[in-house]
């Protein structure tokens, strides 16, 4: 075994172990039962809910059957608590989080087996060995991993080989397993169209910060910009990125740096599409979608001036779904980029189009409704 986490547990009279696999960090569960085709729907539920992790040794099919049944058990469960209509949109937004991470908590307790080579031990089980190759790398040893999260892992394979078309760039890029995917991908739109700075009619430079994808300095490309410097701090986003700029014969424009933001030197135009919300993330999967305290936010526009240069522009791609929930007020926004020592030039707003908008059964359905997406350019004073 190696020096990965474990998970034991016993099992015909004796004590088992197995390499643990969990994308959110979660530790070894310490009660686990195993439970096959036999057990209801109703004591899997009950089990799950007390803590008790459940390691599934029957068909792998009915394992999807009975995780459904437990999250319709978790839908149908009556809550006493404020209606929504007597709640402010933060409270709304602090208990929808509650209820997902608590229905994650339960639906995560229920484990399948895998051997080392990622094929699932299980009768009937799909073959996701290149799946988890992807997101998981090699392994040596067996392992266990909740059954949800080998589906979020599935999904994005599927995500990952077929691709997501950007109209805006007439383009696909392929997003790789825990790296954002650009499905709403409106604010495209609004980089592929922003006038540019006067700048880089001289100086051909720019960079894209916290690039995932890769699909910003795709984009800039397109718009002739001869050098560009893409930058994340996630390998498996740089990964992601080099892949989808050799499939799009972008490799000899853009280079791909490791780092905290910004590279050492300077450019005449700087794009960055922080996580929108400020909040804590619930998982590393949710680091695109949730900046606690805006420290990505801030970070870039504390760090902007002195990495543009004189004349140049940096561009700040921000929805205002965080305004809407009362997160964070367009004032604090604002003082924000004053203290950074910058200057707004203009902004320009897209709606977004992705279907919860038009979902009146979404908790969060008003905000969602009212949102924003907006490209602040910005310039030092």
């Amino acid at each position: 075994m190696s020096n990965d986490p474990v998970i034991r547990w016993h099992e015909s009279g004796e004590e088992k172990s197995a390499r643990w696999q969990s994308e959110k960090g979660l530790p070894p569960p310490k009660r686990v039962q195993v439970i096959d085709d036999r057990i209801s729907a109703d004591s899997a539920y009950r089990l799950a809910c007390e803590g008790t992790s459940l390691l599934w040794r029957g068909d792998f099919h009915n394992a999807k059957l009975l995780l459904q049944a437990m999250a319709r058990r978790i839908d149908k469960k009556p809550v006493h608590r404020k209606k929504p209509e007597n709640l402010t949109p933060i409270e709304l937004f602090h208990r929808h989080r509650l209820m997902q991470s608590q229905r994650a908590q339960t639906l995560d307790k229920l484990l399948i087996p895998f051997e080392a080579d990622h094929a699932i031990a299980l009768r009937r089980a799909p073959d996701v060995r290149n799946a988890c190759l992807e997101a998981w790398g090699p392994y040596s040893e067996p392992s266990i991993a909740s059954l949800r999260e080998l589906l979020g892992l599935i999904g994005a394979h599927e995500w990952r080989k077929k691709g997501i078309d950007i109209p805006a760039l007439s383009i696909t890029i392929h997003p790789h397993y825990g790296v954002f995917a650009p499905v709403r991908n409106e604010y495209i739109q609004l980089v592929a169209q922003a006038a540019p700075p006067k700048l880089l009619a001289t100086q051909s430079i720019a960079f894209d910060i916290g690039t995932g994808t890769g699909v910003l300095a795709g984009a800039l490309a397109q718009r002739g910009i001869q050098r560009i410097v893409a930058t994340d701090h996630d390998p498996r986003a740089l990964d992601c990125a080099r892949d989808n700029l050799a499939r799009l014969n972008l490799t000899d424009k853009i280079e791909l740096l490791q780092t905290d933001l910004f590279p050492q030197e300077q450019a005449a135009l700087i794009v960055c599409n922080p996580p929108w919300v400020p909040a804590r993330p619930a998982s590393p999967l949710e680091h695109a979608i949730f900046d606690p305290e805006s420290r990505m936010l801030r970070g870039f526009l504390q760090g902007l001036r002195d990495h543009l240069l004189p004349g140049g522009e940096g561009w700040l791609i921000l929805s205002d779904f965080a305004e809407h929930l009362g997160l964070r007020t367009r004032e604090a926004l604002l003082q924000m980029i004053d203290a950074a020592g910058l200057q707004v030039l203009s902004k320009s707003d897209v709606k977004p189009r992705h279907p919860k908008v038009a979902d009146a059964s979404d908790p969060l359905h008003a905000a969602r409704a009212a949102e924003l997406t907006s490209l602040w350019r910005l310039a030092a004073k």
